[in-house]
């Protein structure tokens, strides 16, 4: 599970983080809408919406955009109407890939992503094609440095977690969605210090295309992310470190 996103931290460090934050405040701004449509608008008792407020937070989305995003989930602004469609397929050399967008208008989603799969040569397939390869996760990250894995595993279990492990500069920590804020806050009252948290689908098996698929593949996942109405990507393509290093 290590390294999860690590394509996407790597695609960040290669000259597109401009590309991603021009268009980050939108997808957050969708995020929160839809969580405070769901949950209401009270960041206390809606953990989807506090998780998406934090992140929101983080990336220094302005108090004011937060607050109009919250009210238009609730009512009290008006806005576009968006639905959440999660889209499945597969890349080169068969890996699979989820899609998970927020969008009001379905029909122009789809098209535009049958698009780009079949672009990069991959296609769009079928509800269910690849869902059952991914578990929607909790992961907490804290810093390695200063930290014993040790004591952390056995706070970690203690506080609910399922598992940790060692991505190098981070220690990526586990648990179902529905107590990830609790095994954070025990953490955290414990001393450690919480760097992230996020929900997320993890692929439970993963794939290792060759490095003519892995170029392929990269070039479809980032022009999938680029799409307005993606809120998130996940593949079970594993990628070998010097590649994803030169890529």
């Amino acid at each position: 599970m290590a390294g999860h996103s690590k394509w996407k931290n790597i695609r960040l460090q290669k000259g597109k983080a401009d590309i991603i934050r021009g268009k980050l405040f939108g997808k957050l701004s969708r995020e929160i809408t839809i969580a405070a449509k769901m949950g209401g608008g009270v960041v206390d008792s809606n953990p989807r919406l506090r998780l998406a407020v934090e992140k929101a937070r983080s990336s220094s989305m302005p108090a004011d955009n937060i607050k109009r995003a919250i009210q238009k989930g609730t009512g009290e602004l008006g806005g576009a109407e968006y639905e959440e469609i999660t889209y499945e397929g597969y890349g080169p050399g068969g890996v699979a890939v989820l899609v998970e967008a927020a969008t009001d208008n379905r029909n122009r989603t789809v098209a535009d992503l049958r698009h780009l799969f079949s672009k990069h040569g991959g296609n769009l397939g079928e509800n269910g094609s690849v869902a059952w390869q991914f578990a929607r996760t909790g992961i907490l990250t804290i810093p390695t440095e200063g930290n014993d894995e040790d004591a952390l595993l056995e706070a970690v279990l203690e506080a609910g977690g399922d598992d940790l492990e060692n991505g190098g500069e981070n220690f990526e920590i586990t648990a179902t969605p529905d107590v990830l804020s609790d095994v954070r806050a025990a953490l955290e009252a414990q001393g450690f210090t919480v760097t992230s948290e996020e929900v997320t689908m993890v692929a439970q098996n993963k794939l290792q295309p060759d490095t003519a698929q892995s170029t392929q593949l990269l070039k479809l996942l980032d022009a999938i992310e680029d799409h307005d109405d993606v809120q998130n990507v996940a593949t079970n393509a594993e990628f070998d470190d010097a590649f994803l290093e030169n890529a």
